[in-house]
């Protein structure tokens, strides 16, 4: 089986982070995230093989790395094993299916940057970058729950936890926007928002101040905002097909959590699109061609043209994956997770509202 190994000089910051804690490496291809955790998130990623359904809505879990100030010493990983899921039903098909594991390699040495983080710990998990097959991802984090600890939280932290929720979105509605990012092109505007600034490669960046802001009567325009819809505007072309696929995937996600008896208390749905317009268009054309192909249509391209087009990698649509586990876990006997499910259904609704249903 192949090994990846890592040194200081091949770890770099990780700059795709809408939300979360600070410290997150990655490969210089940015084919991997390195997220510093704890054990527990490790464990459910781990037992997540047994729910396979599930598993296909999560990264490819990859590996753990053993974290340590030493600049010096080479960490190496050990790709896990793929497994062939099989989705619930057909609008989980434009998922990747994740990498199912039984046992994830420990690795002994892996650099920890300097600067620290919002945790402390010398583990981390080694993931799929789910943003890496995009030309400019645009990229959404939306924390899921009303109720955000775990029944370990001591209380000043559950009090802390039920302010936020009191305060935004997540008591009344199940969910808040954690933070986003989205391309605005060579042309963009400065950003206008107190709680956004655009960065030198052309996004625009939103941090957790702005999702606290809206009330449940106006986060729809968080929505809009990530979408780059006008104001109480009905999504059209492009990026309405877009919105369509991913409330495909998550009222897909939604029936598949119904199913299962779990906690995941602070996690969040993950929502990643093209944000390049040519590229985006061009997905759609090669994903229309190649349905064309399977059903036998000839396209009017020639066998080399179509070799030469595998060879590069294929423009992505859209993902929606569910991340941040570290306070969840299985509980059988315990019904479904109707925290969870309240937020999904919200952002269903929202979703719908963009599109012109209800």
């Amino acid at each position: 089986m192949a090994q990846k190994s890592f040194r200081k000089s091949q770890l770099v910051a990780f700059n795709n982070v809408a939300a979360g804690h600070d410290g997150v490496l990655s490969d210089r291809s940015g084919a991997v995230v390195v997220k510093p955790c704890f054990q527990a998130e490790i464990d459910f990623y781990n037992s997540a093989a047994a729910h396979p359904h599930v598993a296909i809505y999560l990264p490819a879990f990859m590996g753990t790395l053993q974290l340590n100030s030493d600049p010096d010493v080479a960490a190496t990983v050990t790709p896990t094993v793929a497994a062939t899921l099989t989705p619930p039903n057909q609008a989980a098909e434009h998922q990747a299916a994740p990498a199912a594991v039984s046992h994830a390699p420990i690795v002994e040495k892996a650099w920890a940057p300097s600067n620290g983080g919002k945790i402390t710990t010398d583990l981390a998990i080694v993931l799929e970058n789910v943003a890496a097959p995009f030309k400019k991802p645009n990229i959404l984090d939306v924390k899921l729950g009303a109720r955000l600890w775990d029944d370990n939280a001591p209380p000043a932290k559950r009090a802390k936890l039920d302010k936020v929720a009191e305060e935004t979105t997540s008591k009344p509605l199940g969910f808040r926007i954690a933070g986003m990012r989205t391309w605005q092109g060579g042309t963009a505007a400065a950003a206008d928002e107190s709680s956004s600034t655009l960065s030198q490669d052309g996004y625009k960046l939103y941090d957790k101040a702005y999702g606290r802001q809206f009330s449940a009567g106006t986060v729809r325009q968080g929505f809009e905002d990530y979408f780059l819809l006008e104001r109480d505007a009905v999504a059209k072309g492009p990026v309405r097909k877009v919105i369509n696929r991913f409330l495909e995937d998550l009222e897909a996600l939604k029936f598949v959590l119904e199913q299962e008896e779990s906690r995941m208390y602070s996690a969040s749905l993950l929502f990643v699109y093209e944000g390049n317009p040519d590229a985006l268009r061009d997905a759609f054309i090669t994903e229309k061609e190649e349905e064309m192909a399977t059903n036998g249509v000839d396209s009017g391209e020639t066998h080399e043209e179509s070799e030469d087009e595998d060879e590069e990698q294929r423009a992505a649509v859209q993902a929606l994956k569910l991340i941040d586990f570290a306070h969840a876990e299985w509980t059988p006997g315990q019904g479904r997770d109707e925290n969870l499910l309240h937020g999904l259904g919200s952002v269903i609704k929202v979703l719908n509202g963009l599109v012109g249903g209800t």
